[in-house]
């Protein structure tokens, strides 16, 4: 199976029933209007939480109908979001969506050990973008959340990212480790970092993907440029997961994608005990849309 569209996810998401979202200080316009798009297609049941009145204000700017809509008033954002974690620890949704609240409020709120929501494990940032100038979708991690990721978080990171894949259909998604270059540098920690998951994934130690690297980006996703550099690879020009080094590199590429690149997106916070969207103003609704329905796709 290939992905070829972000409206996939929307298919996929469909047949998957209807999930309960959460979002917590849910008093932002462009927030209410992708949810307002998830609701009427019919992929996802909405509750709200926040300053009532913000949200109904927001909610007319959005053309938001709330009629039937759950609310939930908590005025304090740190307590909104200790609503929605403690919803989702309840058991009563499936997907946490950030809204009118900083990242680090509602993170804290998730990470609360009492509530058992990270299982233990790392959680990451997967993106999946759909560009002009590449033949499927693609994803790129982590862009946002593990700032200098040391290489059994990177193993996590990548975990993470074919789960992912692997709950979206694609039963092998191939791995590109990035670097600034395709060989091995003992001076350049990525590059060591690549090597080493290429070993792990030939004995099995990383399984269910395919893992290469060293690459520089254009010999990851060019089958061209890997061949004028002699590489041969079942990933170079064929990757489906961009690994980056370290969050500034990852999110330079996620940002450069977006705004220069002419690329759709659609992202999550994985790792947990469920998806968690968690989208930047600057994205559009579009993006905000598509990253509902990839959590909703995750099933």
């Amino acid at each position: 199976m290939i992905l070829k569209s972000l409206e996939k996810l929307v298919e996929i998401a469909c047949k998957k029933g209807v999930r309960k979202l959460v979002v917590a200080v849910a008093e932002e316009e462009d927030v209410l209007m992708a949810i307002r798009k998830a609701y009427e297609v019919g992929f996802i049941d909405p509750l709200l939480i926040g300053d009532t009145e913000k949200i109904k204000t927001a909610a007319r700017a959005a053309e938001f109908d709330l009629s039937g809509i759950n609310i939930l008033h908590e005025p304090v954002q740190a307590l909104a979001c200790e609503n929605a974690a403690q919803i989702i620890a309840d058991g009563k949704a499936s997907i946490l969506m950030k809204g009118m609240v900083s990242t680090s409020i509602l993170m804290r709120a998730f990470l609360n050990k009492e509530l058992g929501l990270t299982k233990g494990n790392l959680l990451s940032h997967v993106a999946l973008f759909e560009s002009p100038y590449y033949h499927k979708i693609f994803c790129v991690t982590d862009a946002a959340l593990n700032v200098a990721p040391d290489m059994n978080d990177k193993i996590a990171i990548i975990q993470n990212a074919v789960k992912v894949y692997h709950a979206l259909g694609i039963k092998i998604p191939k791995v590109g480790i990035l670097a600034a270059v395709e060989t091995v540098n003992p001076k350049m920690e990525a590059t060591l970092h690549a090597a080493a998951f290429k070993a792990m994934n030939q004995r099995n130690q990383l399984s269910g993907c395919i893992v290469d690297g060293p690459f520089a980006l254009d010999n990851a996703v060019s089958s061209e440029a890997a061949a004028h550099k002699n590489i041969r690879s079942e990933v170079a020009g064929d990757v489906d997961i961009l690994v980056t080094p370290d969050i500034n590199s990852g999110n330079i590429l996620y940002k450069a994608l977006n705004f220069l690149g002419g690329a759709v997106t659609a992202a999550i916070i994985t790792g947990g005990a469920v998806p968690i969207v968690l989208t930047s103003r600057a994205d559009t609704e579009t993006s905000k849309y598509l990253s509902i329905a990839l959590a909703a796709a995750l099933g």
